[in-house]
């Protein structure tokens, strides 16, 4: 385990330690477990952007492909 030496905002601490002494949970396993939450939640944000900029990329091509089918079905 690593050892970090952070700031906080006096008004997070203050929260957090009411939550803290709600649900009796140590402060470095609570803090553990928002990172925790806050690092999955940004690579779901990274993932959405390399999406979305890859969908962008191939999107006329999409378009072409789509009326290409289209023509053919209407040939028939």
């Amino acid at each position: 385990m690593k050892n970090v030496s952070l700031k906080i905002d006096d008004s997070i601490f203050g929260e957090t330690e009411k939550i803290l002494s709600k649900i009796k949970k140590p402060r470095n396993r609570y803090i553990n477990e928002a990172i925790d939450y806050y690092n999955k939640l940004q690579k779901r944000i990274l993932i959405e952007n390399k999406l979305k900029k890859e969908s962008g990329m191939v999107m006329n091509d999409s378009m072409s492909v789509l009326k290409e089918f289209e023509d053919i079905d209407y040939a028939n």
